[in-house]
């Protein structure tokens, strides 16, 4: 699904990322962990098109994601990437419903009522039927993470990229949103990418690529 080569990245004299070979199969659940300043947020940034490295390939789900450019690179990004953020990110002015449509808006690809059956389809998967019509403010911290997740699976992804979704929340939420991970992977075959300080969510994800200095080394 990801199979990244020779991955470098530099700001300015500081080299972040020193040579990253990595490959990530579809239905795979990997965590990415190590200390603070290691280029795990980096890697995962450039893993989601969302910076570019100064060397070295890239291809997600077959495609040569580096070679792409402008419109559709972000066209790419919006139909075959998702994102979990520690902090959900939600609009606080939509509904649930309206911040899970909001990919499918994006891409265009659907009609309006058809985005609207996928988004409820999605929140009734996750427990949030109930809640479809309330706004950000209204959900618990749990509510609004897995409100996030269902705008990230809106569009079909290929992989879900996560950057410390658990960060913010309490240990019961936290546990949910953990099992949420796998269930999605068991049920849905989806693939997920995990950028972590959780040792709890390190020891269930099947495998855990531990980064320091810029390089992958062994635990």
């Amino acid at each position: 699904m990801i199979e990244i080569q020779n991955l470098r990245k530099s700001f300015g004299q500081l080299e972040v990322l020193k040579g990253i070979d990595l490959h990530i199969s579809k239905g795979e659940v990997v965590s990415i962990v190590g200390p603070s300043g290691a280029g795990k947020t980096t890697l995962l940034q450039i893993a989601g098109t969302l910076a570019r490295p100064d060397s070295g390939t890239l291809r997600i789900a077959g495609n040569d994601v580096l070679a792409l450019r402008g419109s559709a690179l972000a066209r790419f990004r919006c139909e075959h990437l998702g994102f979990v953020f520690q902090f959900h990110q939600l609009m606080p002015e939509f509904t649930a419903l309206e911040n899970v449509m909001i990919p499918a808006m994006i891409a265009g690809r659907l009609s309006r009522s058809s985005m609207k059956e996928r988004a409820l389809q999605l929140l009734d998967y996750l427990g949030l039927s109930e809640r479809a019509k309330h706004r950000p403010a209204q959900l618990s911290g749990g509510e609004r993470q897995r409100v996030a997740v269902a705008r990230a699976l809106m569009n079909e992804p290929d992989v879900i990229l996560a950057d410390e979704p658990s960060g913010s929340l309490d240990t019961q939420h936290k546990t949910e949103l953990h099992n949420l991970f796998f269930r999605l992977r068991d049920e849905l075959g989806q693939t997920f990418v995990i950028v972590t300080h959780d040792e709890q969510l390190a020891t269930l994800t099947d495998r855990t690529i531990h980064l320091v200095d810029g390089v992958v080394v062994n635990p």
